[in-house]
């Protein structure tokens, strides 16, 4: 794995592109790490902020409470966890509540009984689409509890 620190110029610019995309202020940070997991997966981190690079993509890392609070998200039933935990995509049918959102946005996943997060994914609809839908996908889980970056992680 190699782990690269960045410029301040290089991370003023990151932190810009990434508080444009999640639409959330993102706090100064001066020193940022970047650990490479594989080609296309980068764990970026700094003081109070880790941001998951996969490809283009920008996610929020499910250790960051306070970061996972400001996006929309969508409360699962106890039957879809374990499902959420192995990486799976969000259905219609485990969800129980949820917040606002639009097509290819970034939403949270927390379940029902303590509101832990259990992932982030990518929004599939608008919804507003969803008090009408019964079935079909609603959300790509793209980061997890216990997925490959979440463990990696406990060792840095």
């Amino acid at each position: 794995m190699k782990i690269n620190l960045i410029s301040k110029s290089e991370t003023t610019e990151l932190l810009k592109i990434v508080s444009e995309r999640w639409k959330i202020d993102i706090p100064k940070v001066k020193n940022l790490k970047v650990y490479e997991i594989d080609n296309e997966t980068k764990l970026i981190t700094g003081n109070e902020i880790k941001i998951l690079k996969i490809q283009d993509e920008y996610l929020p890392f499910l250790s960051e409470i306070s970061t996972l609070k400001k996006f929309p998200h969508v409360q699962v039933d106890m039957g879809a966890v374990k499902f959420m935990c192995k990486g799976a995509n969000l259905m219609r049918p485990g969800i129980k509540k949820f917040s606002e959102f639009s097509k290819n946005d970034i939403v949270c996943i927390v379940e029902e009984s303590q509101n832990k997060f259990l992932a982030v994914g990518k929004s599939e609809v608008d919804s507003s689409e969803l008090e009408n839908m019964d079935k079909g996908e609603v959300l790509k889980n793209l980061h997890y509890i216990s997925d490959k970056v979440w463990e990696i992680s406990k060792t840095l």
